[in-house]
């Protein structure tokens, strides 16, 4: 009977594996293939790097990159850095208002980006933001879904540990920095992984507040090269690939301390 159920979980895991892998394996064919020969069987011989070299040559890619590299950045480090002080203090700290707080932080989750994105748009306009980098990086650089992450984490902290701490002389920085961020590298690593995928992939923001094709990260870029090259699916497909990539070199990084963090995050003591 045992036998007959790792059977089929195996299977079933086959299954899921495909459905995910496959559609990253054809875009991957096809971007070393020309026009001709795209969604075909052919031989090692026809493949080519002629797709990226004109990504490269004939466009912006890696001005578009470096642009994605720097606001990816900016947003993760910002997210690492204002979101668990943030978490840490709504979890340990007793303050008035901290409920509030609490509920405003999980208020402002459950409203859609739609809603707001006309008033960020004028206030970014107002005060001279637009078509800049600022425009994309600063007001995202804590968010209060990686807020109510980092909270969530810090709850599973037992209290003796910082109050051991305490009693050896740190104050409530020391604490933080020297003993609870240390022991957090699954909280650490989630919100890099989860900030760094939802920024690198990000399309409609970017799309909305920047015009000059300078300051385009690559999907916006690479959403201009299929505009003009609709019928070279080969062409997109190798911009798909250089998009792709670092988003799996990063979760591959940082996998362990992934899937601990999703899984102590509910944890509350």
């Amino acid at each position: 009977m045992k036998v007959i159920k790792k059977f089929f979980l195996y299977l079933f895991l086959i299954v899921i594996l495909l459905v995910f892998i496959v559609p990253f394996l054809y875009a991957l064919y096809n971007s070393f293939l020309p026009l001709a020969d795209v969604d075909k069987l052919v031989p090692f011989s026809h493949f080519t790097v002629d797709n990226y070299v004109t990504l490269f040559t004939k466009y912006n890619m890696a001005r578009w990159i470096w642009n994605t590299v720097v606001m990816t950045l900016i947003i993760v480090l910002g997210n690492v850095w204002f979101t668990t002080m943030a978490g840490y203090a709504l979890a340990k700290f007793d303050f008035p208002g901290r409920s509030f707080l609490r509920f405003v932080v999980i208020v402002t989750m459950m409203v859609p980006f739609q809603l707001v994105v006309t008033p960020m748009y004028l206030t970014i306009v107002n005060i001279g933001w637009n078509n800049t980098m600022a425009s994309i990086t600063v007001p995202y650089v804590c968010q209060c879904i990686y807020v109510f992450f980092a909270q969530q984490y810090f709850y599973s902290i037992p209290k003796e540990m910082e109050e051991a701490a305490r009693i050896d002389g740190l104050g409530r920085a020391g604490v933080f920095f020297r003993i609870v961020l240390p022991i957090s590298k699954p909280c650490l690593t989630t919100i890099i992984i989860l900030c760094f995928t939802g920024t690198w992939n990000s399309y409609f923001v970017p799309a909305t507040f920047l015009t000059d094709e300078k300051l385009f990260p690559i999907v916006v870029g690479l959403n201009t090269v299929k505009a003009k090259y609709f019928a070279r699916p080969n062409l997109s497909l190798a911009g798909v690939i250089l998009l792709t990539l670092p988003v799996l070199v990063i979760y591959i990084i940082f996998q362990k301390w992934f899937i601990q963090g999703v899984a102590s995050s509910g944890i509350k003591e």
